[in-house]
């Protein structure tokens, strides 16, 4: 899908679909930037017929047979002085959703009065766009040219040079990281990651390293390889690097948790644990992957990027590890494992020394990692923690920016106490209670504490059943945009 502008008289528009926005009251007057294509009379009579005044969130739909215009969807945005360009956001993305089995292009005239840069008409139109996200590769009965291909913005003079091209590669990213999420596991193996991540190179010039049990075995990483030994399937260790031309000015890594099934290991997943949904354990990967992709296109100025993902399965066969073993992480910690359905922060203690041997400023992981962090969050907010107050403020920003709700969370060290072990270093589990913060203290022990951290748990926010706002049901995409506006914001500091 890509964007378009049409600036030209609306006299000459020609099209099908259009979505108009209303402010709340003298609706009779904003009816008149319509009259290119309908008479603005005949249609306030519709919409007083409806009771319809401009009232936030409310919307009509009108189909024509005897006018240029087929289908026509007004939203309403509320009052002028009221107006947030999220209320734009969301009744924009829950209305255009109705078109994407419907046309191929819509056009949207909206009171760009309202808007009060580039940069708020570029979010408004990545929200379009992925509010109307389909998946639809592993449905027989797919129809490929059935799809919205054009979203085109009408009278947008006074920014008529606007370019949308870092945000479709944005979207691009975030789109990749709900195909990823969404795909079932015999789809997306830790070999099929390896390949999306060597196709992101490929097409980015990105630098890529694809470490296998071998080389793993090598670096000491026994934390991530005893979650793999359960499966089949060989678990893929991936290194991707972006450098920038200019002098490196910051060192930055991302690190994403890998496991593209978890079967909760001897502590299987039961009742109501979701196994069936466990394909979406990679959430954290898939994030890190979709940010490569978006900013080996953008090729932001003056830093170094690495993107880490341990990929591997959690399965149950005669050599996988047992609850009560005791194994050996790659910075020479050993750790009692507890309980193998907390399989992802072993993986994540490996991936975080790697990433700490490169000497970054900053490292930040992300991971479906806890179900404490549903219960204390739900689904539409992700924990964090960290170890920088600048980073965090870096992060809050950079989510608020682009709609992805991060709260920060206590790193608290008395906690620490229900991580001790008899026999090992460390547990992989503490108590039932704060178990989010726990997890977090546990991951902070496989770095560099003089690296500025941060850690993003999404279990929550990663999948969707509500259908609803910029997010259709299914995967999210969750933690690409804030990633790639973190990034953004430091290389607008060099």
């Amino acid at each position: 899908m890509h964007f378009s502008t049409f600036n030209k008289n609306l006299e000459s528009w020609q099209g099908n679909s259009l979505i108009l926005g209303l402010v709340e009251g003298d609706i009779e007057t904003q009816l008149e930037k319509i009259k290119f294509v309908i008479d603005p009379n005949l249609l306030l009579k519709k919409i007083i017929q409806k009771k319809f005044k401009g009232e936030k969130a409310k919307t009509l739909s009108f189909e024509f047979l005897d006018q240029r215009l087929e289908n026509l969807s007004i939203i309403g945005l509320g009052k002028l002085e009221d107006i947030k360009k999220n209320d734009i956001i969301n009744s924009l993305s829950d209305i255009i959703r109705k078109y994407v089995d419907k046309d191929e292009k819509i056009s949207i005239l909206l009171p760009w009065q309202l808007i009060n840069s580039e940069e708020e008409i570029n979010h408004i139109a990545g929200a379009a766009r992925l509010s109307v996200y389909k998946d639809n590769r592993f449905n027989s009965k797919r129809n490929d040219e059935d799809i919205l291909k054009e979203i085109e913005f009408l009278d947008l003079k006074k920014y008529e040079k606007i370019n949308f091209k870092d945000t479709e590669s944005i979207c691009e990213g975030v789109e990749l990281a709900r195909r990823l999420v969404a795909a079932p596991p015999n789809s997306l193996t830790p070999l099929e990651m390896s390949i999306q991540a060597s196709q992101i190179a490929r097409e980015h010039g990105l630098e890529i390293k694809i470490l296998d049990r071998k080389e793993c075995e090598d670096l000491g990483m026994g934390a991530y390889l005893s979650v793999a030994k359960g499966s089949d399937l060989e678990p893929k260790f991936i290194h991707l690097t972006l450098r920038a031309k200019e002098p490196t000015k910051e060192k930055i890594a991302f690190v994403g948790k890998g496991l593209t099934f978890d079967s909760g290991g001897y502590n299987l997943k039961v009742g109501a644990s979701q196994i069936e949904m466990m394909k979406y354990d990679m959430g954290g990967s898939a994030a890190v992957l979709g940010a490569a992709k978006a900013l080996g296109a953008l090729k932001p100025k003056g830093l170094e990027i690495h993107f880490i993902v341990a990929a591997c399965e959690n399965m149950i066969n005669g050599s996988a590890v047992h609850p009560g073993d005791v194994v050996t992480a790659s910075n020479g910690k050993t750790i009692e494992i507890n309980n193998t359905d907390a399989e992802g922060r072993l993986t994540l203690a490996d991936a975080l020394t790697y990433a700490s041997n490169l000497k970054p400023n900053t490292i930040i992981d992300l991971a479906t990692l806890t179900g404490a962090i549903v219960v204390a969050l739900g689904n539409d907010v992700a924990g964090f923690w960290s170890n920088n107050i600048d980073l965090a403020k870096d992060l809050k920003k950079a989510s608020a920016e682009m709609g992805e709700e991060l709260w920060q969370m206590p790193l608290q060290k008395s906690y620490k106490e229900g991580l001790k072990s008899h026999i090992a270093d460390i547990k992989n589990t503490g108590p039932r209670a704060g178990g989010s913060i726990t997890a977090a203290l546990f991951l902070e022990e496989f770095f560099d504490n003089e690296i500025n951290w941060a850690h993003i748990d999404i279990a929550g926010t990663c999948w969707t059943d509500k259908n609803k706002g910029i997010n259709p049901s299914g995967a999210t995409g969750f933690g690409v945009k804030t990633l790639i506006q973190l990034i953004r914001n430091k290389a607008n500091n060099y």
